[in-house]
């Protein structure tokens, strides 16, 4: 953050919000982790994580997820297992992917009211950038978000700042002049190398363990958005 006394460039500019999507404004795991089954049953294993248990490892993203299941399913896997399921991972995401997921409690109405203060709105997510724009349209939140970057927009993906700051720029707000609400430590770190604030939500995956990785704020239920950013509006 700026010191005391600095002037931000962006300063006077309405404050640009931008999402991270898994694990922030919807929980996907259940859709994740039945991709990753199906991949262990193609492979004659049978379903190899479990939907409640596994769901960190789910938002830690597709790979994971296979790495997990077969090092259960054989002491004999290798990365060419991964990479040669990986692709049927995500041909079956995309074929399922709101079967279970859910957004958040208050996702739809703390949107509603960001966007009437004409706040711009953005998803900065490490989900294939296709995924995250058919996932969000199916959940019905799609024209909230001026833009919508995923891990293959760029070059670069979270926790690269670069990510995070295109998004914002795409998002028509300045970089100077945002806040990243999320639910990992990569949020956390993308943010502080953006040099913005961040938000974390503590009904996410990790639930109150986020406290521990200090971020600007917490967020214990999207009905408290609003609040929350008027604070941390007052003390940056």
């Amino acid at each position: 953050m700026p010191k005391e006394g600095e002037r931000q460039s962006g300063e006077g500019i309405m404050r640009s919000i931008i999402f991270d999507l898994d694990g922030t404004l919807a929980d996907t795991s259940g859709d994740l982790i039945a991709a990753a089954n199906a991949c262990f049953v193609q492979a004659g294993f049978g379903d190899m994580l479990d939907a409640k248990t596994d769901q960190k490892t789910a938002f830690e993203g597709g790979k994971a997820m296979l790495r997990l299941g077969f090092s259960r399913a054989t002491p004999d896997w290798s990365e060419r297992d991964i990479e040669e399921h990986y692709p049927h991972l995500l041909t079956y995401y995309g074929d399922h992917i709101n079967t279970h997921t859910q957004l958040y409690d208050g996702v739809r109405a703390a949107l509603e009211l960001l966007q009437q203060t004409g706040a711009p709105l953005g998803v900065c997510t490490n989900k294939p950038a296709a995924l995250a724009e058919t996932l969000l349209t199916r959940l019905g939140i799609r024209s909230y978000f001026t833009a919508i970057l995923g891990a293959d927009s760029l070059s670069v993906r979270k926790p690269d700042p670069e990510h995070l700051r295109e998004t914002i720029r795409r998002a028509g707000g300045h970089p100077d002049r945002a806040v990243l609400i999320g639910d990992t430590m990569i949020d956390r770190n993308t943010a502080a190398a953006a040099n913005i604030p961040c938000i974390l939500v503590t009904f996410g995956p990790h639930d109150r363990d986020v406290v521990a990785m200090q971020p600007d704020a917490l967020l214990d239920h999207f009905d408290n958005l609003a609040t929350v950013l008027a604070q941390l509006e007052q003390t940056q």
